[in-house]
């Protein structure tokens, strides 16, 4: 999905990222779509021809596999909707819909699909939180198929050939700059997983990373610390609640 940031107010103190998967959601919604599947499960001919790296192409497969066996859209908005939010996210985005409008420019920034991610958020009430909602893009063809195309492409070799998350971090905080005239006081990001990291890797000594506990991102940001001390800049904040996030998050704004 493109970004058009000229209707988004100049005044925003703060920048904040979200993932989707396992960060928003407490689960990941590729493999929840499985559940329209016959019998819940994918075959095992389909299943094998998946090809590290190239996991979008798969999934492509897999919706093109769902819309032969009937599989609706109505279908696969209602196993979206159903997927529970993440602990204490909903007290985060709860706490970002009530702060005064100059302090949160909140975009969303996900390697799921635009369909998955617009259901979820619309049911849970929580689209209007999002400035920008960055996925690879998925619309329904004349024939009832869920389509999705590759959000961009790349030359970064840590990062699945679809989307490369530091790219779009980069992009958008220059363009953004750019059209403010000034930087954001301090920029977050919200993560879990390994495709997290290297957007993190972009943001600087004053910036603030919140990795979920014990999940891959944080376990990369651990062993950067570890192998390389130095490299990795941002202040690093775990969390096993959104809850977590929320504290921190009141004490930076208030400073």
């Amino acid at each position: 999905m493109a970004s058009n940031s000229a209707n988004i107010s100049s005044d925003k103190r703060f920048l904040i990222f979200f993932d989707f998967d396992e960060t928003i959601v407490d689960e990941t919604s590729d493999d929840m779509v499985v559940q329209a599947a016959p019998g819940q499960h994918l075959p095992d001919w389909l299943k094998d021809t998946y090809q590290p790296g190239r996991y979008n192409e798969y999934m492509q497969r897999v919706l093109a596999y769902l819309a032969e066996q009937g599989v609706t859209e109505s279908d696969i908005r209602s196993i979206m909707e159903k997927i529970p939010a993440s602990p204490g996210m909903l007290t985060l985005l709860q706490f970002l819909r009530t702060r005064p409008p100059q302090d949160f420019e909140v975009v969303l920034l996900s390697d799921a699909n635009s369909f998955f991610i617009e259901s979820w958020l619309r049911r849970a009430g929580a689209r209007q939180i999002f400035h920008r909602v960055f996925s690879n893009p998925a619309t329904f063809n004349k024939d009832g198929r869920l389509v999705m195309r590759p959000f961009h492409s790349h030359d970064c070799a840590r990062c699945p050939n679809n989307m490369c998350k530091q790219v779009v971090v980069r992009d958008y905080v220059a363009r953004r700059t750019q059209e403010r005239g000034r930087p954001y006081q301090r920029i977050f990001y919200v993560g879990d997983g390994a495709n997290d990291f290297c957007p993190a890797l972009a943001l600087g000594p004053r910036d603030v990373v919140f990795p979920r506990r014990d999940f891959p991102m944080h376990r990369l940001i651990t062993e950067t610390h570890e192998a390389m001390p130095g490299d990795f800049k941002a202040v690093t904040v775990p969390w096993a609640s959104g809850e977590e996030v929320v504290q921190r998050l009141r004490r930076l704004v208030a400073e």
